[in-house]
């Protein structure tokens, strides 16, 4: 076939340039053009052929095309192939969840969420990230694995918490201002298949208080009951019907308690093994403090407000600090402070911490909102405190330091130890037992100030003192004694004595008595410290509420 010339400008419009050429489209476009790529020719008509056009003319042909002849490529002109179709992995079989948490991403790489969006999981081999793809944004990305839950599951349910304590319910439900009926479901400190009901309750006399319900399952684990006049299927039936009627409990559920956000180990996924950071990404915005390693300041790293420690230049050698970081950055426990992220490469050298609002707890016994806390609270301390220690005993680790200067307090009376590791890294007389040094000798075990012999003993030891600090509300230890007359008092067996201007229960004294043991292999371990306060106030009042029959 020859194509004829012609000049088609007349009836047809000209609508942009493809492949170098301008192009002229009229009531072809339907059939020449899909989504904005040029239909295969060789498809649409296989048995054309074209003669050579003359160099000013239009060419036409089967497709209706019209084409005016670029004056700077001879020639027909060329359409660049389709881009390749994006094939996204079939997501038949993935586990998807739901956000529990509103999250904001912070790098490229991870992605961000609002709290009940449903994402797919690609890839969960690490505990902490997980690779998602968002089921409306269809973007791809990594996640905080503990700031979603699998969809429908017990645990992505807002009255749900999971791995908490007794305690731990109480304070959640009376730290805020929430009505009588907030409650939340918890799973069993003392049996792992059950659950426990912590309800926030009213009473003439008595006030705001929390009752706790033991929820009873059939041996089969098809019923969920407090009363055995009332079964359910599933803990959401339960929690409907009672959100309905009270059927024997305190009160009727109102709403579900307010969950604090779970704990972050890392800034990012990128700094999950790469946690050495550029210091000029870090925004240094109000001194907190100062102490024996050096400065303490509120900052900020990407909108995200962090503790940085900077090291006072000549403390410890970099080599040192960062092999002890990096045991640092492996632990992972409630009470322990997180360490994010590290500037070691010039001096000051920096630690990035996450950041604990309320301060030290000595300020805060002293000074803050600690002045009122209860024996209650003072216990719920002393047994988080104890806790921490115990995760450090288990990994035959020694703090050497342990004070209320160097424990953090945030919301809810949440504590948690830091400064672990870095005691024995400190090239300063401050910890050294030497003649004429600053050793904190009022905190130390005897043979650790006569022998420098440090060990998880006489961590116990020291957690005696902490406990003393703790229920006189950050009195000094040995009042009125100066260091001089202390070691001379521990000597003769000194101890000091219970404080009678404060409340002290008699089995918290004889606790500390038996931590200042003479005899280290007398002293207790911090796994009998933290059941012995963790049970303390269960112990003294009614473990669990009957519902009353109806």
């Amino acid at each position: 076939m020859t194509i004829s010339k012609s000049i088609a400008t007349s009836t047809s419009q000209i609508h942009g340039v493809c492949g170098g050429a301008r192009f002229v489209t009229s009531s072809f476009v339907s059939r020449g053009f899909e989504m904005g790529c040029c239909q295969s020719r060789e498809a649409a008509e296989p048995d054309v052929t074209l003669s050579k056009p003359d160099s000013d003319a239009v060419q036409q042909g089967n497709f209706g095309n019209h084409y005016l002849q670029s004056p700077m490529l001879p020639g027909p002109p060329q359409f660049p192939a389709p881009p390749a179709p994006v094939v996204e992995e079939s997501l038949e079989g993935k586990k998807v969840v739901v956000g529990v948490f509103d999250y904001k991403a912070r790098e490229d790489g991870d992605l961000t969420f609002k709290k009940g969006d449903k994402m797919a999981i690609l890839n969960d081999t690490n505990q902490d990230w997980w690779k998602v793809r968002h089921l409306a944004t269809r973007k791809e990305g990594l996640i905080p694995s503990n700031y979603v839950a699998e969809e429908r599951s017990i645990e992505s349910e807002d009255w749900f918490f999971a791995k908490t304590t007794r305690r731990e319910a109480e304070k959640y439900l009376m730290s805020t201002q929430t009505p009588r009926g907030t409650f939340l479901i918890r799973n069993s400190e003392h049996n792992p298949d059950g659950f426990s009901l912590s309800v926030r309750d009213h009473e003439e006399g008595k006030g705001d208080h929390v009752k706790h319900y033991k929820i009873r399952t059939s041996e089969d684990k098809t019923r969920y009951f407090v009363s055995v006049n009332h079964h359910f299927p599933n803990l959401q039936a339960f929690v409907q019907a009672y959100s309905k009627n009270s059927h024997g409990l305190c009160c009727m559920l109102t709403q579900p308690c307010p969950k604090p956000r779970p704990e972050r180990w890392d800034l990012s996924p990128a700094h999950v093994d790469r946690w050495e950071i550029d210091r000029n990404e870090l925004v240094l915005t109000k001194k907190l403090g100062s102490g024996n390693f050096g400065e303490v300041w509120l900052g900020k790293w990407k909108d995200e407000s962090v503790a940085v420690k900077t090291l006072k230049p000549g403390s410890m050698s970099a080599s040192a600090f960062l092999e002890e970081a990096a045991i640092m950055k492996k632990f992972r426990h409630k009470n322990l402070v997180a360490l994010f992220a590290v500037c070691s490469k010039d001096e000051p050298m920096y630690i990035i911490q996450e950041f604990m609002k309320k301060g030290s707890l000595l300020d805060y016994l002293r000074h803050g909102d600690g002045r009122c806390l209860l024996t209650n609270d003072l216990i719920y301390i002393s047994a988080q405190i104890a806790s921490g220690m115990h995760y450090l005993e288990n990994l035959n680790l020694i703090h050497r330091d342990i004070a209320a200067r160097n424990i953090l307090v945030t919301d809810n009376n949440l504590v948690k130890i830091c400064d672990f590791g870095l005691a024995r890294l400190i090239e300063d007389d401050e910890y050294c037992a030497k003649a004429g040094g600053r050793f904190p000798i009022k905190w130390t075990a005897p043979e650790a100030i006569l022998y420098n012999r440090f060990t998880i003993k006489s961590d116990v030891w020291s957690y005696g003192i902490l406990l003393m600090e703790i229920f006189t509300y950050g009195q000094v230890p040995y009042p009125g004694m100066t260091t001089k007359d202390v070691m001379e008092a521990l000597e003769r067996d000194y101890r000091m004595p219970k404080p009678h201007n404060v409340p002290m229960p008699d089995q918290v004294y004889e606790t500390m008595l038996i931590c200042w043991d003479g005899n280290p292999e007398r002293r207790p371990t911090f796994e009998f410290l933290k059941h012995f306060f963790e049970d303390f106030s269960t112990s003294i009042e009614l473990a669990y509420r009957e519902p009353d029959m109806q």
